[in-house]
């Protein structure tokens, strides 16, 4: 356990709205990206390494975070993708026998700021009640103006392209040469666990850089196309956006999940906007308004399909509704083969309800 004094630390909103805290470890220094909150009671190094959280300074409602350590098997890419951690509680020592190292080592090697002591049930109803928004996390304490200065000069997630921050730079594999499926998959900030599911499922998958040509995926000669979770808006992605137009045209397996979901929403006229907070968390309820039965899902996303678009399309069937509010959680075209999710089947935070998607994705290879 350690007890030296530790270093003073702020986290500011855009708002100027100012919460107290205390930097992890001894770190120092500032971090800025769009302040927002997970309700998950475990993941947290599954979340940190998520892509889709790229640009965003995460505050966790836990109230303790770094209690069972971290895994590098345990991750979601190769490097920490928040701009910046939150917390309550914040535990030194960790005691779970897979555990390799300590949360605090984890950050330290990813040169993330972390500050805790925060009073989180207060900062996270505020952001409810106001919206995500820009914030900046700072040992500052005595530079508030200055601090306020910077933070007016950071954009807005709202039509902010951040694909190509957390997008591989050269095509690679994944799974096994000799399965038996071929899919192309993009990367617009994939969670490497999707990866997993489809290679489980007797896959080999091309992973492609998020501005790939159509040409270049098809040159794979995949029995099925992905397109990928990731951060940011999806408006400015419009080579993403090409791309789906084009699989949709020659109506070959398509299965897009969240970021890659809404792509293929804008693909086909239907557009999107940046919700009030967004869903992020692992309980999130779920209808399948196929099948009629509930799931509890993983979500992290900030922007949602528009729904009144999404039904009066009419090649467009809404598959799944998010219980919560009524936003359309999943899609299918009707005279296409291609359907998308705006949640994780691939994270199965204790359920597996989801995971079936995958299994779909496969069958609709097979019967193409």
């Amino acid at each position: 356990m350690k007890y030296q004094k530790r270093q003073k630390a702020i986290i500011l909103l855009a708002d100027g709205t100012i919460f107290y805290g205390k930097a992890v470890g001894n770190k120092q220094g500032t971090a800025f990206g769009e302040v927002c909150f997970n309700t998950g009671m475990t993941g947290y190094q599954e979340i940190f390494t998520d892509p889709s959280y790229f640009g965003q300074i995460m505050v966790t409602t836990n109230a303790h975070i770094g209690n069972y350590g971290t895994n590098a098997e345990e991750v979601e890419s190769n490097s920490v993708k928040i701009a910046g951690l939150v917390v309550k509680n914040f535990s030194y020592e960790f005691s779970r026998e897979a555990a390799d190292s300590s949360l605090e080592e984890f950050l330290d090697k990813n040169n993330l700021l972390a500050i805790s002591d925060v009073d989180t049930r207060a900062l996270v109803s505020y952001i409810r009640d106001n919206g995500a928004m820009n914030a900046v996390i700072s040992t500052e304490v005595d530079n508030i103006e200055g601090l306020k200065q910077q933070l007016a000069q950071v954009p807005n997630m709202e039509g902010l392209e951040l694909a190509s921050k957390v997008s591989t730079k050269e095509p690679y594999y994944f799974g096994n040469e000799n399965a038996t499926y071929k899919i192309a998959a993009l990367d617009i900030g994939i969670k490497t666990n999707i990866l997993r599911n489809l290679a489980k499922r007797d896959a080999y998958i091309k992973v492609f850089p998020y501005n790939s040509k159509f040409e270049d995926l098809e040159a794979f000669n995949p029995d099925g196309y992905f397109l990928s979770n990731g951060p940011g808006d999806p408006e400015p992605l419009v080579e993403a956006q090409e791309v789906a137009k084009e699989i949709i045209k020659r109506n070959l397996p398509l299965f897009g999940i969240c970021l890659g979901h809404q792509v293929i929403a804008l693909a086909n006229g239907v557009s999107t906007y940046k919700m009030h907070n967004g869903h992020r968390g692992i309980n999130h309820p779920v209808k399948n308004m196929v099948t009629g039965k509930g799931e509890i899902t993983s979500q992290n996303h900030g922007f949602a399909i528009n729904r009144e678009e999404t039904e009066a399309h009419s090649d467009i069937e809404i598959t799944h509704v998010h219980l919560n509010d009524d936003t359309v959680a999943g899609i299918k075209m009707k005279s296409k083969n291609v359907f998308s999710v705006q949640y994780h089947p691939e994270a199965s935070p204790g359920p597996h309800d989801s995971s079936y998607l995958f299994d779909q994705f496969i069958e609709n290879i097979k019967n193409k």
